[in-house]
């Protein structure tokens, strides 16, 4: 697999000066990302106290499954997310929609569990998924595996880092034995070439593994909920990736439906052959 830890670096080695009005947004968004990374990782703690011990569980509407765990995190993020910054919207996977938050150009997306199924059955591979999108869009994003303890962040224009370590995209340009993670039914099928397929539950976890190298690409062609992409998505981007859907769009998320079609999470090069061959 690709090399884990391969600095961002820009592409002239130079960033802009920025403005006062820049400055004063880039420090806001710095504060806003140092928030996220603490509540995440008090939050890891709450999960790690549920892990692997007796807790109680049940399906949701729909069927999916659901535990005091997701709960008792989401409860956490909320109220210490909202009491740290009450002008921001709330949109998360455990909380019941308020459509309060389409009036709020800025809103906190979380996912207290994503990867129940793998926490139910005691796999270390589910994540605390926290992100902070501003119209549309996310602008810092944490991603955290409490039994790893990897956690993974980015805020625009700074670049992603896992545990505070710059992180890179593999450079991999050939999608044929490539190292790909999703769903093995969808993905040793026409039309793709063979890889090594692995799946992660944490749709999440499967994004920023891209980010780092750890994996070359994952593809999904069922529809995701904006609380299993927005963390993510702004950390591969940083990480010199792309996330879109399988027809090449990016990513909108807070809008009045919360669904995403498909993703494809890669970087350039072998986003455009994921894309090219979906098409066909």
């Amino acid at each position: 697999m690709p090399e884990r830890d391969r600095p961002f670096q820009d592409p002239d080695g130079t960033r802009p000066v920025p403005t006062l009005s820049q400055a004063t947004e880039n420090n806001n968004a710095r504060e806003d990302l140092v928030l996220l990374e603490d509540t995440v990782r008090e939050a890891g703690h709450i999960a790690r106290s549920f892990y692997g011990g007796d807790y109680k569980q049940w399906n949701k509407e729909g069927g999916s499954p659901v535990t005091e765990a997701d709960l008792a995190v989401d409860k956490f993020l909320c109220e210490t997310l909202t009491a740290a910054r009450p002008g921001y919207g709330w949109l998360s996977e455990e909380t019941a929609d308020d459509p309060a938050r389409l009036s709020r150009s800025t809103v906190f997306i979380i996912d207290p569990i994503d990867g129940t199924v793998a926490f139910l059955k005691n796999r270390p591979h589910f994540t605390i998924c926290a992100g902070i999108v501003v119209d549309g869009r996310p602008c810092c994003g944490v991603v955290y595996n409490p039994i790893s303890d990897e956690l993974y962040s980015a805020r625009t224009g700074a670049g992603a880092h896992r545990n505070g370590q710059p992180i890179h995209v593999g450079a991999r340009e050939a999608l044929q034995d490539c190292a790909m993670l999703g769903d093995r039914t969808q993905l040793t099928a026409a039309p793709f070439p063979p890889m090594h397929v692995q799946n992660r539950n944490s749709v999440a976890y499967r994004v920023v593994l891209v980010a780092d190298g750890s994996a070359d690409a994952s593809v999904s062609l069922t529809a995701k909920r904006d609380w299993d992409l927005a963390a993510a998505d702004i950390i591969l981007h940083e990480a010199g990736g792309r996330l879109t859907d399988a027809r090449g769009d990016v990513m909108i998320y807070n809008r009045p439906v919360t669904k995403q079609a498909s993703l494809v999470a890669a970087n350039p090069r072998l986003s455009n052959e994921i894309i090219t061959l979906l098409r066909q």
